[in-house]
This record gives structure tokens, C-alpha cells and sequence, in this order.
């Protein structure tokens, strides 16, 4: 499972460039076709008969509620499923009265949202005018009620998005994952292997791609490999994706390959060419790229044959044909307004560069391929591309899905898409560098640029020179501002937990962020906690960083997060909540006129940073523009 309103790129990807080198390539979205199974009235026909089963231990607040109301569920999925398809946009007015759906424990989430007594919960965040969008909440606190009945009565692991990604994270033994493939499959385990193989039957291939971007996608990787070999055992099937390419680099478990026969490194391209060869007997397995394999003796092993890898402008043009693009799930389920680009509405994913053209920063994978090897596609070949797909698929919605999409390239491609006269609505990731002026950023408007994010991450100049980010915070808060000035959206990442990181430290980091708040320079940001990869240049070298890491379980199968000791002993745990807490009310405009210290239930220190340090940066910046001028 990824996302339910819209394909993952890796297959589009690499349809497009096997088609675009004679290789006949189909591709399905087995994820969405098994949600779409279970949300359905036959769907959860089925579901009620197995909470009807469940002995009283096992009946959850959720189930029973379910039970009660499973008529009306009945009734409504399939139109709220059309719904949320965009096939029926006047539900919306009986979604939005309260009437139409059943409203389980999801639904008392609305109480937490800033609302004077008596008054609408949802009327701050969507307004008279917002229908449509407080119609598409609540349709998605209906289905993630039914995930929840899901998760209790048929499988414990399910998630809309990270199914069973316990089995998979930073997992060094495979024995987890080998006793739940074990097991008696249950009813999502016997629909997603029906799916894969009435798929297999469809399009008879001889070679299966899966591909598997994050741990919250193997265990079903592995349940449609089962069933090919079940279907067919002579089909070869590669294993690759992002979670691959981060974990699975010191592979050495042969029990995998009874599943799949070939595991992929990083960029798909080169090696599935030398694998296609292979197949068609014009090179061994020892000259395989990137590539393991088990042997005749059981062991397993890893070939690298030296060669080139293709450059961006060689990979063809991503291909959505053959994906159900009408049948997406249009979510809304979170208000903050980045979230929101992520479940709401189709996007076509688009990458402007391979890799990443600053790959310094130390909590980054520097070391791999996704980050260390930096080429960038012409701005004229992107606009190619964008209006093929454009043509291809009647929307023009793009996402950059890039690290940290060049400045330069994004320059040139909004003079080219402003040239082209091709109407189209973008958004993507960068860094908060200088380069990005306040002509840029209105340029990159005009070019149809609707919101940004970037890495603000720690919010502490020792702490981002330590991380080697290049910026500092009044840079930030220069570069945000010229961003929301030009009307884009603007998203940070922030992070907690960073090495030597003292509780007096993320005060700081919240009073900037309160101040960018306040400024009108972020509209939107998500904190996160540091983690430790073994491919990052902390993980490295952690001395140069103050830090001392564990030992990694001995295993033969994941390894990339690693814990690591903090001489400084801040108690990050406690830290989180309240950093998640304030910038959740700063996003809707409360407290940003409070002392940050306010948040903490536990006594901390003044902040150092001046209360207008970021009013006198952007003052700066309004200084140098009209000397300038």
C-alpha cells in the first residue's frame, strides 16, 4: 500500500522506458484493486459476516459499532467509493449534513479541531463555500472507520498505507516475515492472490516486476509472488523498489529467493536490461547489474557487472496506460494543506533530476545512488514529457518528486513551460537556498508552481551547519517569504532528536518556527524524529557528530536504521508531542503570539533567539531588494 489517489511512479517509470526499448510492458496497481474489493458492498457483506464470527473477546469498540450500523454501511459505500472517485459530486450535500454517513470513532476527531461552542466544527477549516472538500473529511473519517473494523476483525497489520510494515522495518531476521507468508492466508490475503493471478492470467508474462517503495509494501509484495509461483513456478520474478535499495543492500538470506528470483539495486533500468539478456541466454548471471541471486548450492549471490548507468534523458517517458486512472481515491484526510496535495486528487509524479545536486547533508542516504548520482533532465525535454503525459491522461497535474529539485532547471523549465504557453499545476521539493530569489519564486508561479516544501529541519544554525544544510534560518525565512509572497503554499520538514540536540535547542527551534508562522512565511510544517541510517555520513561516522551508535542485531536480511547513544541525554521522547502540538496551532493561526514556553507541561528554559529576529532577516531582504532597485 502507498497512496489511494494516485499510482506510485516506479511502474509508470518503467513501463515507459521498456516500451521505449521495444519491451512489451503492462502494468497493475494490485493496492488500489484490493481496497476497492473490500470497500464495496460485497465487500462488506463479507466483512460483517466475519465480525458476526468474532467470540466476545475479540469484539472491539469498532466492530461492535460496525455490527449495529452495518445496514447503513451497506447502503452508502458504493456511493461515497463514487464519490470519492469524482463520479458523484452532488453527494457531497448529504455527506456534509452529518445525516448520511454512520459515524464511528474517527468522526470524534472533529472535536479537536479549534471551534467555539456551538458552532461548526469543520466551518474554520472549509468556510461556507468548502462543500466539496468537508464532504470528501468526513468521506475519509467513513473509510478509515472501516479500516479500523478491518484492522480488528480479519487482519491486525492493516493499514491503508503501511500494511504490515512491522514485518518489514529494519527487520535483520526474515523469520518474522517467513512465518506470517507461513500462515493460513486470510480473506485479504486470498483476495490480493485471486487479484495477482486473475492479473497473471490477463497479460501471460514471462518476467513479474514488484515493486516495493516502502516496508509497508513487501508482505503483500510477497503474497503476489506466492501466488505466481503457485500460478506458474517458472516465471521469473524481480524484487525491487525503494525499500530494496535502503535495506536489503547486504542481503545474504536465501529463503527470499523460494518467492523471487532476482533482487534489484537503486535505478531499475541498467539492471532489468542486463536481466532481459540474461533471460534471452546472451549473458551469464555472473554479469548481471546490481543484482542478487541464489545459487545451485542455496547461497546467495551478488553480481555488479560494471557498465554505465542510462541517463535521466534515455529513461523514455513515464506511462500510465493501462492503470484504472477514474478510480483513485480523492482522500482528505488530514487539514494541514501539504497533507492534503498528498491524498487529494490525481497527480502525475515527474522526477526533474536523478539524484541530489547538493548531497551534503548528514542525515541523508549521500552514500546511495538515489541521492549520490546527480543528473538533471533539460528543461526542454521536461516540457516534452509533461505535455506527452498532459496528452496521455487529460490532467495536468504535476508532482517533482526529486530530493531537492535543482533552482536551475526549475528556471529554465518554468521560461519553457511560460514559452510553451502549456497550462499545467505543479508542485515539488527543494532546498531554501538563496538562489531562489523573489523573481524566481513569482516566475515559478506564473509557470503554474502552487506550493513548495523544504527542509528547515532543526531551525538552529549550529545544529544546520552541524548538518551541513547550507542555509541558515534568516536565509529560510528570506526564501519562504518570497515563496508565499508569489502565493505558493509553503511546507517545512522539520526535524527533533538531531545528535547533540539539547532541550534549549528545540525551545529555539520553536520560537523561529512560531516567528516564520507568524511572518506569513510557512503556511504549512510536519516535525519528525531523527533517525539514524547506516548509509548517512552520521551513520559513518558518528564520532564527528558527537554520538556513539549500537550495535545492529546480527541477521542476514534489513539493515538501515541504527541506534545511536547521545552523550547530551535530552529526553526526545517528551520533546515530540509538544513540538507536534504548538506547530499543529500555529498551522491554524493560534499561539503565535505566545511564549513558546507556554506548550511545555514541564518547566524549560527562555529562548535565545531575539523576538524579531525574523521580522529584522526579512526587513534585510526588503532593504537589499530596493537598493537594487
Amino acid at each position: 500500500m502507498t497512496q489511494l489517489n494516485t499510482p506510485y511512479p516506479s511502474t509508470a517509470y518503467l513501463t515507459g522506458f521498456l516500451r521505449s526499448r521495444g519491451v512489451a510492458a503492462a502494468q497493475e496497481d494490485l493496492a488500489l484493486a484490493l481496497v476497492l474489493e473490500l470497500l464495496s458492498r460485497p465487500g462488506l457483506e463479507a466483512l460483517a459476516d466475519e465480525v458476526a464470527a468474532l467470540p466476545p473477546p475479540r469484539q472491539t469498540r469498532q466492530t461492535a459499532h460496525f455490527a449495529a450500523e452495518a445496514a447503513r454501511y451497506l447502503e452508502t459505500i458504493d456511493p461515497v467509493i463514487g464519490f470519492l472517485q469524482g463520479r458523484d459530486p452532488t453527494l457531497a450535500h448529504r455527506i456534509a449534513t452529518r445525516r448520511f454517513l454512520p459515524e464511528g470513532a474517527r468522526f470524534e476527531a472533529l472535536a479537536a479541531y479549534p471551534a467555539a461552542e456551538d458552532e461548526d466544527p469543520l466551518g474554520w477549516a472549509f468556510g461556507a463555500l468548502g462543500l466539496q472538500d468537508r464532504a470528501r473529511h468526513l468521506a475519509t473519517l467513513y473509510l478509515n472507520d472501516l479500516a479500523d473494523v478491518i484492522r480488528d476483525a480479519v487482519d491486525p497489520r492493516f493499514e491503508f498505507v503501511r500494511y504490515a510494515e512491522s514485518l518489514a522495518a529494519s527487520q535483520a531476521s526474515y523469520d518474522p516475515l517467513a512465518e506470517a507468508l507461513a500462515a493460513p492466508p486470510n480473506r485479504l490475503d486470498r483476495t490480493l492472490q485471486r487479484l495477482a493471478a486473475d492479473a497473471l492470467a490477463r497479460h501471460r508474462p514471462t518476467l513479474l516486476l514488484l515493486s516495493v517503495p516502502f516496508p509497508g509494501a513487501l508482505y503483500a509484495a510477497l503474497r503476489i509472488a506466492q501466488a505466481a509461483k503457485a500460478q506458474d513456478p517458472s516465471l521469473v520474478i524481480a524484487l525491487g523498489g525503494g525499500y530494496v535499495n535502503t535495506e536489503l543492500r547486504e542481503l545474504d538470506e536465501p529463503r527470499l529467493f523460494d518467492l523471487v528470483d532476482v533482487v534489484v539495486l537503486d535505478a531499475g533500468e541498467r539492471p532489468l536490461l542486463a536481466l532481459l539478456e540474461h533471460l534471452q541466454g546472451r549473458r551469464s548471471r555472473q554479469r548481471l547489474v546490481r543484482s542478487f541471486w541464489r545459487d545451485d548450492a542455496g547461497q546467495v549471490r551478488y553480481a555488479n557487472w560494471a557498465e554505465p548507468d542510462l541517463a535521466l534523458a534515455e529513461v523514455g517517458t513515464p506511462t500510465w496506460d493501462g492503470l484504472p486512472l477514474d478510480r483513485y481515491l480523492s482522500l482528505l484526510d488530514m487539514l494541514n494543506p501539504m497533507n492534503r496535495l498528498w491524498s487529494d486528487g490525481r497527480w502525475n509524479k515527474l522526477t526533474v533530476a536523478h539524484g541530489c545536486y547538493w548531497k551534503k547533508c548528514s542525515f541523508c542516504d549521500t552514500s546511495l545512488d538515489y541521492i549520490a548520482r546527480y543528473d538533471a533532465a533539460s528543461a526542454s525535454l521536461l516540457a516534452d514529457r509533461m505535455a506527452a503525459i498532459v496528452a496521455e491522461t487529460g490532467q495536468r497535474g504535476f508532482h517533482f518528486v526529486d530530493e531537492a529539485a535543482p533552482p536551475k532547471v526549475l528556471k529554465a523549465l518554468a521560461a519553457e513551460l511560460q514559452r510553451r504557453a502549456l497550462a499545467v499545476t505543479w508542485w515539488g521539493n527543494v532546498r531554501f537556498e538563496k538562489s531562489f530569489t523573489p523573481a524566481l519564486c513569482e516566475a515559478l508561479a506564473d509557470s503554474g508552481c502552487v506550493a513548495i516544501s523544504g527542509g528547515l529541519e532543526v531551525a538552529s544554525d549550529r545544529l544546520l551547519a552541524l548538518m551541513k544544510k547550507g542555509v541558515d534560518v534568516a536565509q529560510v525565512a528570506r526564501v519562504t517569504k518570497g515563496f508565499a509572497d508569489a502565493g505558493i503554499l509553503v511546507h517545512a520538514y522539520l526535524m527533533y532528536g538531531f545528535p547533540t540536540q539539547t532541550l534549549h535547542d528545540s525551545v529555539d527551534a520553536l520560537e523561529y518556527v512560531r516567528q516564520l508562522f507568524a511572518a506569513g512565511c510557512l503556511h504549512s510544517g510536519f516535525f519528525h524524529r531523527f533517525a539514524c541510517t547506516v548509509h548517512s555520513p552520521v551513520g559513518r561516522d558518528p564520532a564527528a557528530y558527537g554520538v556513539r551508535l549500537q550495535p545492529l542485531p546480527p541477521g542476514s536480511f534489513a539493515r538501515n536504521d541504527v541506534a545511536f547513544v547521545d552523550p547530551t541525554g535530552t529526553d526526545h521522547d517528551a520533546i515530540g508531542p509538544v513540538l507536534k502540538k504548538a506547530l499543529y496551532n500555529y498551522m491554524h493561526g493560534i499561539g503565535l503570539d505566545e511564549d513558546v514556553r507556554a506548550w511545555f507541561p514541564f518547566r524549560v528554559p527562555r529562548p535565545r533567539v531575539p523576538r524579531q529576529f525574523v521580522a529584522r532577516a526579512l526587513q534585510s531582504r526588503d532593504t537589499r531588494d530596493a537598493a537594487a532597485a
